[in-house]
């Protein structure tokens, strides 16, 4: 291996710690949040997804407001205020003429604002940076540990409710009239969107953490229709991304949690033009 290789691609990976928790966390909040966007994405919920991805900012505000940056504290507002949202909304949809995305967007508006404010009266313009946009480069052992037992749940929850999750992205209403796990199988799953956004908000921040679940996700469309095959394809872009985007952090000083959204954007517009799927370039050359 030649030594300009080494030093560029690998040796800020195993001279830094702090390379290392970076790259941990991420890969293990791909391994969780990769298929929830791909189950999102799949039921047309990615819009959702974002929606709630801002929703857990009063939580976390609030747990600022007490404890100041405890990933604890932090960590069980986000996920107490996106649930609460997520039920708020449903409950909206359902009593009311409002459609659920719109009353969606309007709680997380509200959500948005609120705990911008929070943080912006307590807090500096550092810590507001550190809650929108993460610090991936800086997760201590409780962050990591949180990151992992969110992403070892998430992948269990999502093996015993694999085909009810399905069934709910094939056809919700016929499976609602046939099985009582509908709704069990729905807000189970909101559940682990809610949880996936609290892990990718300690990396990557509110306004980047719904990029590393649903960027994949579309990335993977863009080369198969097999649910399996979307699966992987989504998790090995989100490891490729995340490693790119430390690897553009370290070397070029880029904001780190912002270079792997870029690196997946790219990904992306590769996909759109050239993807299997769907493709734009592969569609004119077929017509």
């Amino acid at each position: 291996m030649s030594p300009d290789f080494y030093s560029l691609f690998i040796e800020p990976f195993s001279d830094f710690s702090f390379m290392q928790r970076a790259l941990w966390g991420c890969v293990v909040l791909s391994l969780s949040a990769t298929p929830i966007g791909v189950f999102l994405t799949l039921r047309r919920m990615s819009l959702t997804g974002d929606a709630m991805a801002h929703a857990i900012l009063p939580g976390a505000a609030i747990g600022f407001l007490i404890s100041g940056l405890s990933v604890s504290a932090m960590t069980i507002g986000g996920v107490v205020a996106g649930c609460i949202v997520a039920v708020l909304a449903g409950i909206v949809a359902r009593h009311s003429h409002a459609e659920e995305d719109s009353s969606m967007a309007a709680f997380y508006l509200l959500s948005l604002a609120t705990g911008v404010l929070i943080i912006s009266s307590k807090g500096s313009n550092v810590d507001l940076l550190h809650v929108l946009f993460g610090s991936t480069l800086a997760l201590n052992d409780d962050a990591l540990i949180l990151l992992t037992s969110i992403a070892t749940i998430s992948v269990l929850m999502l093996a015993i409710l694999y085909r009810p999750i399905v069934m709910e992205c094939v056809d919700p209403a016929f499976f609602r009239t046939v099985s009582k796990l509908s709704s069990v199988a729905h807000y189970s799953f909101l559940l682990l969107v809610v949880l996936n956004l609290v892990a990718g908000f300690h990396a990557l921040g509110t306004l980047m953490a719904v990029g590393l679940m649903i960027l994949p996700a579309a990335i993977a469309r863009f080369w198969t229709a097999r649910l399996g095959v979307m699966l992987v394809i989504a998790f090995v872009a989100s490891v490729v991304s995340c490693y790119f985007g430390l690897f553009l952090s370290y070397h070029a000083s880029l904001a780190t949690s912002p270079a792997i959204v870029l690196v997946l954007g790219g990904m992306y517009i590769v996909s759109l033009l050239i993807g299997r799927h769907g493709g734009l370039l592969l569609k004119q050359f077929a017509n």
